[in-house]
């Protein structure tokens, strides 16, 4: 009898340490990355593609990676903000690498203004932060547009909030003209 109680002890002990494991699910969605979508300038409803477009942090070396390139050549990107800031400057470079005269490399500069509001998500995940770029007022804006240090005329024409809450992936919140 007092093997029997010992052996339950232990195993009542042992089974008392397993926990629950703390994997984060690929599923789970995270953080958002704030969604452009490029259109045709003359022709407001058609999506157009950009090409060579690399899109660099404010400060950064290497451009940000959208499915597994630097190098743009579609209609739709998706670029990370800061989550500890409220404001994230990127450069865009139209025709990034050119050394053609013709079709030279272009630089227009946006910076993204926001809130941000951290959402806790699970024990295994975290938080998330979801961004609301701030309204468009004579006292704020939700981005500034620039030329260049070096101007060489915008190549972005217009720029559209289509979702000003970036809490999702699955919709475009601006959309640069060109």
């Amino acid at each position: 009898m007092k093997k029997i109680l010992l052996l339950l002890f232990v195993l009542s002990f042992s089974f008392s340490s397993c926990e629950k494991d703390d994997i984060c699910d690929a599923n789970t969605v995270t953080t958002p990355r704030l969604v452009i979508t490029f259109y045709d300038y003359n022709n407001s409803s058609i999506e157009k593609n950009v090409s060579n477009l690399s899109i660099f942090g404010d400060g950064m070396e290497e451009a940000v990676t959208f499915s597994g390139s630097t190098l743009i050549n579609g209609s739709t990107v998706s670029i990370p903000l800061k989550v500890n800031a409220e404001t994230t400057k990127f450069h865009f470079i139209l025709n990034y690498g050119s050394t053609n005269v013709i079709v030279p490399a272009n630089e227009d500069i946006i910076t993204f203004n926001y809130t941000t509001k951290n959402i806790y998500v699970s024990r295994a995940c975290g938080y998330k932060t979801n961004f609301t770029l701030n309204p468009d007022t004579s006292d704020t804006k939700p981005f500034e547009h620039t030329d260049a240090a070096t101007p060489d005329q915008k190549w972005i024409q217009y720029i559209a909030v289509e979702n000003s809450n970036i809490d999702n992936e699955n919709e475009t919140h601006l959309a640069i003209y060109h």
